[in-house]
Formats: C-alpha cells, structure tokens, sequence
C-alpha cells in the first residue's frame, strides 16, 4: 500500500475519533474534534497531491479517496445537526447528492466508465470542508459569516451535481 492510500485510510480511521469528540462534553472535547477534522481534511489534499506528482495514482485511491471525504463531511454535518449549529435540510440536501452521483459512478462503472472528479466536486468538496470548519470555530459574531459559507456550500453541490449530470448524460441512457 502506498503512501497515499495510507493516507486515506488514516482519514477513514480518523473519522469515529471526530465523532466521539463531538459527543463528549468536556470544554477542550470540541477543538479536539476540530483538530482532527482539519488534519483528515489535510490528508485529502496531500494524499492526491502525492498520488498525482509521484504518479501513484491506484484504483483503490480511486474508489476510497472519494468515500473517505464523503464520511468525513457527512459524519461532520451529521455531529452539526445534533448540536443544531447546521439545519438538516443543508445536509439532506449534500447527503442526498452524493447518493446520486455515488450511483451514477457505479453504473458508469459498470459499463465500463470511469467519471473522474470535476473541478465544481472538488471546489464542492473544499466548500463543505471550509464551512464545517468556521461552524465548529463557533466565533461569537461570526454566525453571518457561517450562513454565507453554508449556502456556498450548498449552492456548489447542486451546482457539482447539475455539472455530473450533463457532462455524463450519456451514461444513463448506454447499455453493455
């Protein structure tokens, strides 16, 4: 296994000691939880700068990369709805467009099509990341701040999703 995919692989084992930080209450239990999403976010950029400069790029980095961001913002987003700090709406909303696409990649794949991250997923990705990280900041007067990276946030997903939907219109409609 090579370096990057250990990396993602420690973004996954990250993931449940995100969570019970979020669920202890003691005070340092919540910048605990921060510092470890920021970190499992950075093993997602180093990991694909890794894998694209060093040309270690694998079909299991290809497959778990992606899962892996998506656990980490969705366990994130779901940590943020119990505290109320984020509206289940938003994360219905990110939730529901990662399903959808996960199951248009899986009948690409199944005909034979790869469909590589675009720049709107990637820019999405970052956007979700940068917003989980302010909300977990919990800055006094930074609430306005807050709810204009939640809409970016949730603006880039229906924008990435749209953009996945055109790009592979063809994927739905092909057969073996």
């Amino acid at each position: 296994m090579n370096l990057p995919n250990k990396l993602t692989c420690l973004r996954m084992a990250l993931i449940p000691f995100f969570v019970l930080f979020m669920y202890l209450d003691f005070p340092a239990a919540r910048y605990i939880a921060l510092a470890i999403f920021i970190g499992a976010s950075l093993t997602d950029t180093l990991d694909g700068y890794i894998a694209r400069k060093y040309h270690l790029v694998t079909d299991f980095g290809k497959f778990m990369d992606p899962l892996a961001d998506k656990l980490l913002v969705c366990s994130a987003m779901v940590c943020l709805v119990r505290t109320a700090e984020l509206p289940a709406w938003v994360v219905i909303i990110i939730i529901a467009r990662e399903f959808i696409i996960s199951g248009f990649r899986l009948v690409a794949a199944d005909n034979g099509i790869v469909i590589a991250a675009s720049w709107w997923g990637k820019t999405k990705t970052v956007s979700q990341m940068a917003m989980i990280i302010v909300v977990l900041l919990d800055i006094n007067g930074w609430r306005p701040f807050e709810i204009v990276l939640i809409a970016a946030a949730c603006a880039l997903t229906v924008i990435s999703l749209i953009d996945y939907m055109i790009k592979n219109r063809g994927v739905l409609g092909s057969t073996k």
